[in-house]
């Protein structure tokens, strides 16, 4: 599960997604998702409540 006070790396959210990290940036580029990056710091860092928001904003409908 993923806890919304958390802070995740690309590649901890990757996991608990279920998804690769390619993926992952795609998402992240497609602005899915929300991430923080300190200037000067390659590092991204992503809030699991960023994660939970990007699944509830994504709900994909069952076509017929």
């Amino acid at each position: 599960s993923i806890d919304p006070d958390m802070v995740y790396s690309r590649q901890e959210a990757a996991e608990a997604l279920g998804i690769s990290l390619s993926t992952l940036k795609k998402m992240i580029n497609a602005g899915y998702l929300r991430v923080s990056q300190p200037p000067g710091i390659r590092r991204i860092f992503i809030k699991g409540d960023s994660i939970l928001e990007m699944l509830d904003q994504t709900v994909v409908e069952r076509r017929a």
